[in-house]
């Protein structure tokens, strides 16, 4: 389970309450995530009043995403760091997809990664800023088309090179139908590590990360909460510690059945190696000085005689005394 990355995305689902922050630090931590990722904006920087939902409005009414950002918007740069600090201390991964520019340079001693979300792949301006910061960049590629991936991977390139991209279906909640995890392939031609960013509900998100994992995938990204029932955001389509726990069990799993990557047998096996296959026997009674033909032998369960590998060696050779029907053949029984 070393080489899984499981990135509990909490976003603004704290809801700009530092309890309800480390609250969802320590539930992540406790489900078995190696880091927690926050989101860094301020509404009227990403946002304008035109703006309007791309989300599940079942489930978050709001229409405006101008409003419903600056529920959320409420840190400061004295939060975060006493979040960092908390995530040193708990020993979990700190990361952050800063959506201006104005934070970057605050955040860029203190993350493992920055994130540059789906929506900012065309923001040129901040995509250069955070490459220009030598942080690893996660890139994630929800709703862009090859060539504006390739364009925002030759960015970052000109000044960082330790790139992660994330496969993503940017709709919130993604049908595990259009989960389109084939083009995880396609990502990787352009050769840098391939993760997932998850937005299907809990209920199809294991057997789609499961489908990741057997892909290849090590790096996931699940928004987490608390509480899957609290209405509104990204509460109802988010990890709690248990599906995260669920996850981790299901990948060992997972794991012990693919087993071994180099073709042997088991020590379970080794009973059957002896019985159900089949040792060299005679096929009749047989006189001594006879010189054996095929005719004379048979194949017969168990194997714990002769293999028929070896038939061809016995093939013309004379017996030393007599055999009977059914008995295994010996090496000793021929004369040298």
């Amino acid at each position: 389970m070393k080489d899984i990355y499981f990135i509990a995305e909490i976003g603004v689902n704290h809801e700009a309450n530092l309890q309800k922050a480390y609250d969802h630090i320590i539930s992540a931590k406790k489900g078995g995530a190696q880091a927690i990722k926050l989101q860094s904006y301020k509404a009227e920087k990403i946002v304008s009043k035109h703006a309007k939902a791309y989300w599940d409005k079942k489930e978050e009414k709001e229409n405006s995403q101008l409003k419903l950002y600056k529920r959320y918007d409420g840190f400061n740069e004295n939060d975060y760091y006493k979040i960092y600090k908390f995530c040193k201390k708990l020993k979990i991964d700190f990361i952050v997809t800063p959506f201006d520019l104005d934070t970057i340079g605050f955040f860029k001693n203190k993350v493992k990664y920055f994130k540059i979300s789906s929506s900012d792949i065309t923001n040129f301006p901040l995509i250069k800023k955070i490459a220009k910061t030598k942080v690893p960049v996660i890139l994630s590629t929800g709703a862009s088309n090859k060539n504006e991936v390739k364009n925002a991977v030759k960015l970052i390139e000109k000044h960082n090179k330790k790139i992660t991209l994330l496969h993503c279906i940017l709709n919130y909640p993604t049908k595990k139908t259009d989960a389109n995890l084939n083009m995880i392939d396609d990502l990787r031609k352009l050769n840098y590590k391939v993760g997932l960013s998850d937005h299907t509900i809990p209920k199809d998100s294991h057997e789609v990360l499961i489908y990741a994992y057997l892909k290849g995938v090590k790096m996931f990204e699940k928004h987490f909460t608390l509480n899957k029932k609290k209405r509104g955001n990204d509460h109802f389509h988010s990890f709690n510690a248990e599906d995260l726990r669920k996850f981790f069990i299901k990948i060992s799993n997972v794991d012990k059945i693919l087993g071994k990557n180099k073709k042997s047998f088991l020590k379970s096996e080794i009973k059957s190696r002896k019985n159900a296959r089949r040792s060299i026997f005679y096929n009749k009674n047989l006189n001594a000085n006879k010189n054996i033909t095929e005719n004379d032998l048979i194949m017969l369960r168990p194997g714990t005689g002769i293999s028929p590998t070896y038939i061809r060696f016995l093939i013309g050779r004379k017996l030393r005394k007599q055999k009977s029907k059914g008995e295994f053949v010996k090496l000793s029984d021929f004369k040298k």
